[in-house]
């Protein structure tokens, strides 16, 4: 027999390939747990596990990370068998914490049936792809300063991941094998922005396996975002400053909003403004340079919802008639702290690097055009910065090819997305032979939290058609009215 030291090696090496194949066959057991929202507002009861799954699909002998799942089970001791799966958008975002943040708005669907909530790859915590830059980064870092950002954040992470294995062809199997471990038969899907995209690719791949989808901010699985972009949020800027100037309270305190922004455009393109304001979460003073991509990331992400949508005129009042630019900047604070906490950076390179911007026609791109918006062609040419480093993932061949579905669809648009305007719904629904598609006058990116969107949901899901729902509480929605001083709208 060889001495014991020969074979030693091969047992370690047997003995690593045995555990990590039991890892990845190990079941899901789910706990107690509770789910915390992003703002510690509440915390919410739930059950929670994590999956182990191999991380590159085609080496399950390798390194594997653990999806973390939780679910919320059904009130009803008579529940239906088919759960709805929550999909977060981003790309980056937490499924969990984006239902923490939303929870009362699911209240009547989980009712009757569990609702599951799947951190996907690369999220939340499932191994979180979390660079140290927000995507505002991209508007006012140099091309130098990009790449060597990037390049620090795939050394931070290279010893934990490998990057390319993050992107959706791939996490739509890992929720393929979720539902399979918690013995669901079918499922619902609900997904926001970009987990609209996640909806449809599951769809494509599992169409066996999906009851209903409802779609939210609703992306075309041939569009490739990012160049349109700017074009989309000024169009919804202008619009909801329209809606403004064509409202006559709104009007008789702030005359033409659109004039305000113009002015406070060039104000801020020729020199950028010093404020001192107190930081919105200690109070400190905080000392900055408002200018243009201070600005940008305002309008922009206040631009996303009716809420934040109503202060814009009252904010650029101040700057344009007042010369006061602390409410602008206290918004930019609260906006970039936010959005920093609340996305996965490089999960985000992942999906974008891989299944966006390599294919941008350059031919199509109007960059004059591009120019003259709030945004101009900062953020593309930034995460194009990015993707010559990002290493480029997986994507299905049929990726961005036509759907074709006899799913039932419910498709969820506002009129001022910025982000996801009702055009691409339009698009979206040629693909369903059962879809109906509803557009929110004055809403935003995200019909969820809008009135009375609660009892759509349930009732959609409860008949899995999109024959004969009752949709006339959608036309009585209205957003938030404008802000005509910061104690809020007029009684």
């Amino acid at each position: 027999m060889p001495p014991l030291r020969t074979l030693l090696p091969g047992v370690l090496l047997l003995l690593g390939l045995l555990s990590r194949a039991a890892a990845a066959e190990a079941p899901l057991r789910l706990g107690p747990c509770e789910l915390e929202h992003p703002l510690r507002l509440t915390v919410l009861p739930a059950e929670c596990g994590v999956l182990q799954v191999a991380e590159n699909p085609q080496d399950p002998a390798g390194r594997h990370i653990g999806l973390h799942v939780a679910r919320v089970s059904a009130i009803s001791r008579s529940k239906q068998p088919d759960p709805l799966f929550v999909l977060a958008g981003g790309p980056g975002a937490s499924a969990q914490s984006f239902y923490a943040s939303v929870a009362s708005a699911f209240a009547r669907v989980r009712r009757d049936r569990d609702i599951v909530l799947v951190d996907q790859r690369g999220t939340g915590q499932s191994n979180p792809l979390v660079c140290a830059q927000d995507e505002d980064f991209l508007l006012h870092a140099t091309d130098a300063q990009i790449a060597a950002s990037t390049r620090r954040c795939l050394a931070d992470l290279g010893a934990r991941a490998s990057v390319a294995y993050y992107t959706t062809s791939v996490a739509v199997a890992d929720l393929e094998r979720v539902r399979a471990a918690l013995g669901y038969e079918r499922i619902n899907l609900y997904g926001a922005s970009y987990g609209t995209r996640v909806a449809q690719h599951y769809l494509r791949r599992f169409p066996q396996r999906t009851r209903s989808v409802i779609l939210d901010g609703v992306v075309p699985v041939g569009v490739a975002l990012g160049p349109r972009t700017p074009l989309d949020a000024e169009n919804a800027l202008v619009d909801i400053l329209a809606r403004c100037a064509h409202d006559n309270t709104c009007h008789a305190a702030f005359g033409d909003p659109l004039a305000d922004y113009r002015a406070v455009r060039a104000a801020v393109a020729s020199h950028a403004v010093a404020v001192s304001v107190p930081d919105p979460a200690s109070g400190a003073r905080v000392s900055l340079d408002f200018g243009p991509e201070q600005l940008a990331t305002v309008l922009r992400l206040a631009s996303y919802t009716a809420e934040y949508a109503a202060l814009l005129p009252l904010l650029l009042d101040a700057a344009a008639a007042h010369r006061d630019y602390a409410p602008l900047a206290a918004q930019f604070l609260l906006a970039e702290r936010a959005y920093g906490e609340t996305l996965a950076t490089g999960m985000h390179n992942s999906v974008v690097c891989a299944e966006d911007v390599p294919f941008w026609d350059a031919r199509t791109i109007d960059r004059a055009r591009l120019a003259g918006t709030f945004l101009g062609t900062t953020q593309i040419d930034g995460l194009a910065s990015v993707c010559r480093i990002w290493p480029r993932g997986p994507v299905d061949a049929d990726f961005h090819a036509p759907l074709h579905s006899d799913v039932p669809a419910l498709l969820l648009s506002g009129s001022d997305d910025p982000a996801t305007p009702p055009a691409l719904a339009r698009e979206v629904a040629q693909a369903f032979t059962h879809a109906v598609s509803i557009v929110l006058a004055g809403f935003g990116h995200g019909q969820l939290t809008a009135p009375c969107m609660d009892r759509v949901l349930a009732q959609f899901l409860a008949r899995a058609s999109a024959d004969g729902l009752d949709l006339s509480c959608t036309q009585r929605a209205r957003p938030l009215p404008f802000f005509t001083t910061l104690n809020g709208p007029p009684p």
